[in-house]
Order: structure tokens, then C-alpha cells, then sequence
């Protein structure tokens, strides 16, 4: 089935890497969609501090979780993927306390916050699964911070581009070391703390040290190991392993 057809699927494929999903589990998930929605580039489909009554789970496209300041600037804390809850957190918090915004022409699933309260009194095992995806999303922005905070420019962008190629591979979307990425350089200095110029810049040395390249919306990945130890990247913080949650 395809993923316009089946908004869960690259869910299910991210939990199932982690643990069983049994289908009363798969059915629950199901039902709990409400709607599906297409929404264009450059959206914002949550604001901070406004109530919420409902989660978004990506189907297809990119979005950001990200905090503007007074003076104009952003910062992406997170790019979400197909497959993944973006304001599961909120079900809870009932509002977040930084944006939601489309980075790509997105394919959206509406989740209401009363069916997720249906899971969480019916289905524990799933609760949980659900409770690892916030987990999982606390864990990247723990890496963020060290990025950010820590890393040289080049290891920042290096470790981005590993951390969506291990978790764009996980759910099918990479062919022959390469995946999609169609962001601006203005979008990957966000993410990383950079100006564009500088963007301009670690992209070129990726490139001459025939580690990887990005261009037309495509990241093409040359050298895995070396790429990998360019960034310091460990998968660690992805908890890929398959066990009992």
C-alpha cells in the first residue's frame, strides 16, 4: 500500500526496528488517524503556546521543530522524517514551547489527542513504543546541543548528513549511499548553527575530500568511514536495537 494510502506505515517500520507491533497494536494506530492533510512549503503548522488538541505524524516530505529569535534568525532543533511524530510531546504539555514548520512540501496525518488518550488507556505496550518516539527525539537534540555547542563546522555537517542517512535507511528512503534532501543551504545552517556562507564553505571541503557532496537536493555520500569519522558520529543515540521496550 502506499504511504498516501497508508499514513502509518513508516511508523510501523521505525517501531518494528525497535521492537514487535502486533496488530491490535497496527489496528489502533490506524484508527487513530483522522485526517490527511498536503501542505505546501514553508508552513507553519504548530506555533508556540498555542493549545493543541491534536499530534502530526509526517507521511511524506521534511519538517522542523525550531525556535525563532527577535532578531530573525532560527534554529532547527530537529528535521523530522516520514515516519515520525513531530508534537507527540504536546498530547501531554498540551503546548509547545517552540514551532512546527514545513521545510518541503509535506503529506501530514492528524492524530487527536482523545484517540491518543484511548491508546495510553488500552494499548500500554504501544504507549510505550509511543513514549520511546518522544525519548528518541529528546536523544537527537541531546546530539544537537553537542553539535552546536562543541563540534567544528565541518563534524557539524558531516554528523547531520550521517544521522539522516542511518535514519532515512531505516525506513527505505536511501538508494546506493545517497537520499533526498531538498533544503536550502539557508535550511542546513539552521540546523547547524552556521551561517550560509560557512554552509558554502564545509560543503566544498566535503566535496574536495571526496567525502560527500549535496547538490540539486541530493546527498550523495562517497565515503562512508570517512565521513563517519569526519563527524564523530555514533548511531548510539538512535537506539536501533531490536528488543523488548
Amino acid at each position: 500500500m502506499a504511504a498516501e494510502q497508508d499514513p502509518v506505515r513508516l511508523l510501523l517500520l521505525k517501531l518494528r526496528a525497535r521492537d514487535v507491533v502486533g496488530a491490535a497494536e497496527e489496528r489502533a494506530l490506524r484508527d487513530a488517524v483522522a485526517d490527511i492533510a498536503d501542505v505546501p512549503a514553508g508552513r507553519t503548522l504548530v506555533r508556540s503556546g498555542v493549545t493543541l488538541s491534536h499530534s502530526t505524524l509526517v507521511v511524506e516530505g521534511m519538517l522542523s521543530r525550531y525556535k525563532d529569535l527577535s532578531e530573525g534568525q532560527r534554529q532547527i532543533q530537529e528535521i523530522h522524517l516520514p515516519g515520525d511524530f513531530t508534537d507527540l510531546h504536546g498530547f501531554v504539555l498540551k503546548r509547545l514551547d517552540h514551532n512546527i514548520g514545513a521545510l518541503t512540501d509535506v503529506k501530514i496525518a492528524t492524530v487527536p489527542h482523545d484517540r491518543l488518550k484511548l491508546i495510553t488507556e488500552e494499548q500500554p505496550h504501544l504507549s510505550r513504543l509511543l513514549w520511546f518516539s518522544t525519548l528518541l527525539d529528546s536523544a537527537i537534540q541531546r546530539e544537537k546541543i553537542v553539535s552546536v555547542g562543541r563540534r567544528a563546522a565541518l563534524a557539524r555537517v558531516a554528523h547531520l548528513f550521517c544521522e539522516l542517512f542511518v535514519r532515512l535507511e531505516l525506513i527505505g528512503l536511501t538508494e546506493d549511499q545517497s537520499f533526498a534532501l531538498p533544503i536550502t543551504q539557508l535550511d542546513l545552517g539552521d540546523a547547524t548553527g552556521l551561517t550560509s556562507v560557512h554552509v558554502n564553505r564545509m560543503l566544498k571541503q566535503l566535496r574536495d575530500r571526496e567525502l560527500a557532496t549535496f547538490r540539486g537536493g541530493l546527498v550523495r555520500i562517497h565515503d562512508w568511514d570517512g565521513l563517519r569519522q569526519a563527524a564523530e558520529f555514533d548511531p548510539a543515540y538512535l537506539y536501533l536495537e531490536r528488543r523488548p521496550r
